[in-house]
């Protein structure tokens, strides 16, 4: 395993270390005690031990997420140990894979995902095929927690009894499933060519923001109707609360947690009212501000940076996405904004 970090030149928001894990060996032994460093259970048949050459390639983010490629080779079966706190997505981008627990089998591939609660799972396996990839997100039980505590207007630090546990099956071709997949994908390249997201903690905590709302607000759990049910009433100056604070700090990355605390008011009776008064959620309500001050920026004249500069300036760190999201809300590319600007037109 090797574990290192990109220091480089760093803003007041930029990151300035992020850690990398990178392991590829085709020795049983390393392979085997690698995974056992990782609290996982690696087996491979005698007969496929030539086919070995495990590739595992991926990062960690501040609060705990993990994005990665993971890839054997051959054919082989990995076993969590059932202790381990956390949740794993499952994304196969070539081949598929197996899951087993609780007496259940789900199938992943490139259109189905699974993901595993080991919270609450106990034991389980999953069976990889030969050649078969997939990207990993894994969160840690700890930022789940604490998000799904906020939402329910309890204190992160709550005993939440039962433990949450996710709907095993995952659709990567359509809704939430596709969105998770997509940014994903599009994180790890960024992550894998140390490209701009991986210096940008705008960019870096929207992303992890994504992923855990995702999952919490749009694939089922066994919280999910609390989290949906009836909410008490909340005064439109709480909404405004919340708007002032995400207004006052759209250059720092902000978290649903603050968010929430700056309002007063429960996670899930901020989200339904904000929808009520604002027509979206808090969080899409700060991207759309992020926009708009990228926008201003593109059509002030004495703003001398390029496209690329401002989009990063304000957390948008591919520029092909904003390019194309910025038309939709604009009706024009950001390129032929800044071009009039400059024409002074």
């Amino acid at each position: 395993m090797v574990l290192s970090t990109d220091p480089g030149a760093a803003s007041d928001h930029e990151f300035t270390a992020r850690p990398h894990l990178h392991f590829r060996s085709r020795e049983l032994d390393r392979a085997l005690a690698f995974f056992d460093d990782k609290d996982l259970r690696f087996d491979i048949a005698r007969r496929d031990a030539d086919a070995l050459d495990v590739h595992i390639n991926g990062f960690y983010l501040p609060a705990g997420l993990f994005v990665g490629l993971t890839e054997y080779g051959a054919r082989a079966t990995v076993r969590p140990n059932p202790q381990r706190l956390d949740c794993w997505i499952f994304m196969p981008i070539r081949g598929r894979m197996q899951t087993e627990f609780r007496g259940e089998q789900y199938v992943s591939d490139v259109r189905h995902g699974c993901i595993l609660s080991f919270l609450s799972m106990g034991e389980s396996r999953n069976l990889v095929d030969v050649r078969a990839a997939r990207m990993t997100v894994v969160l840690s039980h700890e930022s789940l927690h604490r998000q799904l505590a906020l939402l329910l207007g309890q204190s992160p630090d709550a005993a939440l009894n039962p433990a949450l546990e996710f709907a095993p099956g995952l659709d990567l071709t359509s809704g939430h499933g596709r969105n998770i997949a997509q940014l994903a994908h599009l994180a790890f390249r960024d992550f894998e060519r140390r490209g701009p997201m991986t210096r940008n903690a705008l960019a870096m905590s929207s992303f992890e923001q994504f992923i855990i709302n995702e999952l919490l607000l749009s694939h089922p759990h066994n919280y999910t109707h609390a989290v949906h049910g009836s909410v008490p009433s909340i005064a439109p100056r709480d909404v405004k609360r919340a708007i002032d604070y995400i207004e006052a700090h759209l250059q720092a990355p902000i978290t649903l947690a603050e968010i929430v605390g700056a309002a007063g008011v429960p996670g899930r009776t901020l989200f339904k009212h904000f929808e009520e008064y604002r027509g979206i959620s808090p969080m899409e309500y700060l991207r759309q501000a992020r926009f708009d001050k990228a926008h201003q920026a593109l059509r002030r004249r004495d703003d001398q940076g390029t496209v690329s500069d401002i989009a990063m300036r304000w957390g948008f760190t591919h520029l092909g996405r904003f390019s194309l999201e910025y038309r939709k809300r604009y009706g024009e590319p950001p390129s032929e904004t800044l071009r009039r600007s400059r024409a002074g037109h």
